[in-house]
């Protein structure tokens, strides 16, 4: 609550500082926090069938409204497929968090193929983000099942999106070897480095407030001059480091970072948390290159997964009630 509370108040901050526009932060912060609380309820009352008809919902959306908002579509590479790649990513943790939730193998195994059949739908809507998403997803979550002290994944998880932070931000600050920068720059557009560049010099400019939110692309050179401008650098990182300043990257991170602490002190079973953190991680790295946060449907979906892998479902209360009235002798009374 702290976290959400800080991250909306200073996109107000920000806003009224250099006359910006927080409305797309704000619905942001309501979506996350509303998909959250629905997925700690149907977790607690449903913890196999909620997973399942939110795997179920995530690939209707992304199958009926591939576009997942409104105006021109930016694929190339990661515009509104990467919103789709991120909607799939957490449709097929989704699923396999409902795997590991039931106890009966027939079921398992369905909603398993289930998650199977999210990557396949990913490749028929060419969407190569997203079938390699669920597809590693699918299997960290099978590999999940080995792990046994949670800790080690979950710092494995951080330090991967950590890695891919890291890397989008040395892309436009010319850290990267020259023999890999031709590579990179060929993969996610001259375009987009070069809005990223934009957003290092707007950081620059002013490293505590940024530019205020949404006038990045008022900011921007390159992003004025695009055929199919959206006013947007397509990186959540540098999207909250050009218009919210480095106080804004440190709110992102924390929001990150608790939810992987979250996922660690959950009371399910381990390879419930570790498929939710894989597929939370999934988004991030594609939100750290790409514009999928923008896209309601996206913070909305992580909110619930993330609901999801840290409730205690109610028909384990019983039994936690029982062992905890067993008296010392290890008896239960007549």
């Amino acid at each position: 609550m702290v976290i959400l509370a800080a991250c909306a108040s200073w996109s107000l901050i920000t806003a009224a500082a250099r006359d910006g526009r927080p409305e797309g932060v704000l619905l942001a912060v309501l979506a996350v926090t509303a998909g959250y609380a629905a997925g700690r309820i149907g977790g607690s009352l449903l913890p196999v069938a909620a997973p399942c008809a939110v795997a179920l919902a995530g690939v209707v959306l992304a199958v009926a409204v591939p576009h997942l908002a409104p105006g021109p579509r930016l694929t190339a590479p990661l515009g509104h497929a990467g919103a789709t790649a991120a909607l799939l990513a957490l449709s097929g943790g989704a699923a396999c968090c409902g795997a590991w939730a039931c106890g009966v193998p027939a079921v398992r195994a369905a909603l398993r193929l289930l998650a199977a059949g999210i990557a396949v739908t990913a490749a028929v809507l060419g969407s190569v983000a997203g079938c390699v998403a669920s597809g590693v997803v699918l299997l960290c979550s099978l590999a999940a099942g080995r792990v046994r002290r949670r800790g080690a994944g979950i710092a494995g998880l951080g330090l991967g999106a950590g890695l891919v932070a890291g890397l989008s931000w040395a892309v436009p600050g010319g850290y990267v070897p020259d023999g890999l920068a031709p590579s990179l720059e060929g993969q996610l557009t001259s375009h987009r480095v070069r809005l990223w560049a934009d957003a290092l010099e707007s950081l620059r400019e002013d490293p505590a407030l940024g530019v205020g939110p949404g006038r990045f692309g008022a900011s921007s050179p390159t992003a004025a001059g695009a055929p199919v401008p959206d006013g947007r650098p397509h990186s959540a990182v540098w999207q909250q480091a050009a218009e919210q300043g480095l106080v804004g990257v440190a709110l992102l991170a924390a929001a990150f970072c608790w939810v992987l602490y979250a996922l660690w002190r959950s009371p399910r079973p381990t390879p419930v948390a570790l498929t939710a953190g894989a597929a939370l991680t999934g988004v991030a790295a594609i939100a750290a290159v790409g514009n999928a946060l923008s896209f309601t449907a996206v913070p909305l979906g992580a909110g619930l997964l993330a609901g999801l892998a840290t409730a205690r479902p109610f028909a384990e209360e019983p039994l936690a009630r029982s062992m905890d009235a067993r008296p010392p002798n290890g008896r239960l009374p007549p």
